[in-house]
């Protein structure tokens, strides 16, 4: 019954969010005696040894789990492919037939593609060993009445632990004592101000993570004061264990272009193989071929047919993409995810560090006389205060004005250093602000004469410093303007004032400011130290100040870009909500903007987010669990959506996300890991070119794809017109994989060096469920492949009856093939005419189409070649002068085409302006 009653208490208490607490209550709702009772401790001597070890046995340590995926079975699974399934069956069927050049070519292919695809998935994401490594290793209980300091990971549920500035949190716990402390959570907040704690109860039901003031989490740090707590969660069940949970459970995702890809090489792949068993079949019936012939002639088919080089070819144009968005700071460490970019419609972004400059700073200053906004961005030393009007103040002879900026250089604990062209802040944001506002107007650092000081109390709101100025001593005060002005309503019933401030202080908030209120009072000159009961009398308030993190400068017009490329950006952050939605006006993100909390997100069922979700543009007070539901409701509604973060309770979005960017400088390893792209710079607006990059690695991916199935297609059909012929095939097996793996890479280089076509940002995402080619480039590639096996065709069977050998009718049409693909390519290389001033605009394409003809004379005219590939050498006339005219006839062709689609686009454009 014991061991049952113990189990009982752990199970109850593993959980430090919503459950388990008698009466449905939360524990930020209990009393420190109602905790002592639930989680069956003492609050003084702490669990005795034996019953700790007893919850430890039942329950395990205070770990996370970490499930290591096997590089073999990565690099298995690049053989799961439907055009690899049918080239290792040509190749076992070649290999039983001792055609042994055609199998080891075939063979060479398949292992060649599959180490391309594994080592794109070896930097895969190390998020969760990166997550395990944030858990302290060492803490500070108290064990049978005594302060131990023991492993973490043997800390369990209903242990007391003692809590010191410098500390990391061990696991979450709720607050029993907190003397002045304050602990960092943007761990799991995302927000970089540290939280002052409580140690009182809340009375409400429904707190979100970022405000349970009387509770603190595994994995934060403790940056001052002091306090004890008893444990409430441990390992997987604490705060920072959901988000490894998250991470466990979301799988990884194929993107939109692999899934492109994938439904293509499917169809492909069936559509070519029931073409070869029809044409086997009706072979067999008509005894065109003896059965050993046919089958080669069907393995032709197929290994012609087939886009061996498709995969190796658009990794090419990835790889290529990657490289050129490394130079600009955007690390992909996904090929695939380079194009995703282009295809989102929806990036989300924390606010703190992303969308604004994590610098707080003093924006608006009120006294009683007059309001005054302050200029200068950021940290910087430099600033102006102006009034109303516009006009600069001179701060110096204004005597309210002077005496506020002296309270807040007096009152502040922060200070700066210049280091890597940039200033610094040691110390807490808001008194940054203050810091930085002395800096601004004075240039200099202020001089206090500190006799004593009363640091900031969550209790009380404020915080106070004795000084002594020209002889004289004053109690110099710093806090909540509402905490101030009812000390002075307190020893001054008078007062009228207070609702007068108070109405602007709501005013400043409104806009998303902190607001601080300053003030002094004059003391005896005997005061040695700061007597807060006194504080109040005779108090003179200076006024206030408004604080805010503001906007990067840059950051409004990459959204204004993104918004013109159809790319909705949205805000989600643990900030308050007022706060972030005038962060959000003041970037522009949107027309009618609204605001959600996290809280008010639980309440939906999945249903109603989903139906919801496109209504609201910043997401406040959310949780890492909000983040990845935020992120799920927009991909049920078809949006492709990209999570841009850094801290660790971004991770899961991240991953979830069909491509997740962390930040490279500020953003934790776990971030890092989770994420397919990381921002070595930390700026925003680098997501706008890497959207950009994304766009025209698919268009360079489509033209790719384009320019390798009619040659491809052009191949598989001179074999059909051979066997319905009943002629000899003019093409071998390997020559057929020369054309698709060979030619292909290397002509293919051309498409990455290709610039963006102009308009590329203004067409808005593509949509992913059309796949990668339209109408017209199916009907394209119908004749562009009928037109080359028919010059093939042609051509050999004039030669050949006219008394040339079949090797060198094979080496001739070989030609043809490869010079029709070379024309083709200037002919899709863009949407312009070939004899345009684009023409030169790529001049690699000539080198490239230069290195490909080398290659064509190496496998006509060396010994070993030719053996490999059944080639001769050929004349000139035969090898190479009838192949380019034949190639030209190509061009022609396309190019009328082109002509002709050029106009009927062009008469729809003007019709639908018209209308």
């Amino acid at each position: 019954m014991q061991d049952e009653r113990q189990a009982q208490v752990v199970e109850q208490g593993e959980d430090s969010g919503d459950e388990g607490a008698p009466s449905h209550k939360q524990n930020w709702q209990l009393s420190a005696k109602q905790l002592e009772n639930h989680y069956q401790t003492n609050a003084v001597n702490g669990l005795n040894t034996d019953e700790a070890q007893l919850r430890l046995s039942a329950y395990g340590k205070n770990e996370l789990e970490v499930k290591k995926k096997s590089n073999w079975i990565l690099f298995l699974r690049q053989f799961n492919n439907s055009i690899v399934y049918i080239l290792a069956i040509t190749a076992i069927v070649t290999l039983l037939m001792k055609h042994y050049p055609d199998s080891i070519v075939i063979g060479a292919v398949i292992i060649a593609n599959a180490f391309v695809g594994f080592f794109q998935e070896v930097s895969a994401d190390n998020a969760l060993n990166k997550i395990q490594e944030l858990l302290v290793a060492k803490s500070v209980v108290i064990r049978d009445g005594k302060r131990r300091t023991i492993d973490a990971k043997d800390i369990v549920v209903g242990d007391i632990i003692s809590l010191e500035a410098g500390d990391s949190v061990p696991a979450d716990i709720r607050l029993l004592t907190a003397d002045n402390l304050k602990i960092q959570e943007s761990t799991l907040t995302g927000e970089t101000n540290s939280v002052s704690k409580i140690e009182e109860k809340i009375d409400k039901e429904s707190v979100p993570l970022a405000e349970r003031a009387n509770m603190a989490f595994a994995a934060t740090t403790v940056t001052s004061g002091s306090g004890t707590g008893i444990v409430i969660a441990t390992g997987m069940k604490s705060q920072i264990g959901k988000i490894q949970t998250d991470v466990i459970k979301t799988k990884d995702k194929v993107t939109p272009l692999m899934q492109n890809l994938n439904k293509l090489g499917i169809t492909l792949s069936l559509t070519i193989v029931a073409i070869a068993v029809a044409l086997f079949f009706l072979g067999m019936h008509l005894e065109i071929y003896s059965l050993p012939t046919l089958t080669v002639a069907i393995i032709t088919l197929i290994v012609g047919s087939m886009p061996e080089g498709m995969p190796a070819s658009v990794s090419v144009v990835l790889a290529m993409g990657t490289r050129k968005l490394t130079k600009k700071n955007a690390i992909v460490k996904t090929l695939p995810a380079v194009e995703t970019l282009g295809a989102v419609d929806i990036v989300n972004t924390d606010k703190t560090g992303t969308l604004t400059k994590n610098e707080m700073i003093v924006t608006d200053i009120i006294t009683a006389e007059e309001k005054y906004k302050v200029l200068g961005v950021g940290y910087d030393t430099r600033g102006e205060i102006v009034s109303d009007s516009g006009k600069i103040v001179e701060w110096d002879s204004n005597n309210m004005l002077q005496q506020l900026i002296n309270i807040a250089g007096q009152t502040t604990d922060a200070s700066f250093h210049f280091e890597n062209d940039a200033w610094l802040l040691t110390g807490e944001p808001t008194d940054g602000a203050l810091a930085s506002l002395y800096h601004k107007v004075t240039g200099e650092d202020p001089v206090v004469s500190e006799i004593d000081s009363l640091p900031f109390d969550s209790e009380f709101r404020y915080s106070a410093r004795l000084v002594e100025n020209d002889g004289k001593r004053y109690l110099m005060v710093k806090g909540a303007p509402q905490t101030l002005l009812k000390k002075i309503k307190k020893f001054n019933p008078k007062f009228k004032e207070e609702q007068i401030w108070l109405n602007k202080v709501t005013k400043l908030s409104k806009q998303g400011k902190r607001v601080v209120g300053l003030g002094l009072q004059q003391v005896d000159i005997n005061e040695v130290c700061v007597n807060s009961s006194k504080i109040g009398d005779d108090f003179i308030f200076a006024g206030i100040v408004g604080i805010i993190d503001p906007p990067r400068e840059e950051v409004k017009e990459a959204i204004k870009q993104l918004r013109y490329a159809g790319v909705k950006v949205k805000m989600i952050t643990g900030d308050d909500p007022n706060t972030a939605l005038a962060i959000a006006n003041q970037l522009d993100m949107g027309d009618n903007l609204k605001a959600i909390t996290g809280p008010e997100l639980d309440k939906m069922s999945d249903k109603e987010l989903i139906d919801n979700i496109d209504k609201y543009t910043v997401f406040a007070r959310t949780t890492p669990s909000d983040k990845l539901k935020i992120v799920k409701a927009q991909q049920r509604r078809n949006h492709v959506v990209s999570m841009t973060g850094d801290g660790v309770n971004d991770a899961p979005a991240l991953k979830q996300a069909d491509i997740g960017v962390a930040m490279g400088i500020k953003g934790t390893d776990v971030a890092k890991g989770s994420a397919d792209m990381v921002l070595a710079d930390d700026n925003f607006t680098t997501i706008l070119s890497a959207v950009k990059e994304g766009r025209l690695v698919f268009d360079n991916i489509r033209k790719t794809i384009r320019f390798l199935l009619p040659t491809s297609f052009a191949e598989g059909l001179i074999v059909v017109f051979s066997i319905l012929l009943d002629q000899t095939m003019p093409l071998y097996p390997t020559q057929l994989l020369w054309i698709n793996m060979v030619s292909a890479l290397t002509i293919q280089f051309a498409f990455i060096f290709e610039p963006a076509e102009s308009g590329i940002m203004y067409r808005g995402p593509r949509n992913i469920s059309k796949g990668i080619l339209t109408k017209m480039n199916i009907i394209e590639i119908t004749y562009v492949a009928i037109l080359i096996a028919s010059l093939g065709m042609v051509a050999y069977n004039i030669m050949t009856g006219l008394g040339m050998s079949h090797t060198m009718g094979s080496t001739m049409t070989l030609n043809i093939i490869v010079f029709g693909k070379i024309f083709y390519l200037f002919n899709i290389r863009n949407n312009h005419l070939v004899l345009s001033k684009y023409f030169f605009q790529n001049k690699k394409v000539f080198y490239i189409v230069g290195i490909l003809v080398l290659l064509q004379v190496g496998i006509i005219y060396l010994p070993f070649m030719q053996e490999i590939f059944h080639t001769g050498s050929i004349d000139l006339f035969y090898g190479w002068i009838l192949p380019s005219i034949a190639g030209l006839l190509v061009l022609m062709v396309t190019e009328v085409i082109k002509v002709i689609r050029l106009i009927y686009t062009k008469k729809q454009v003007n019709k639908k302006i018209a209308s």
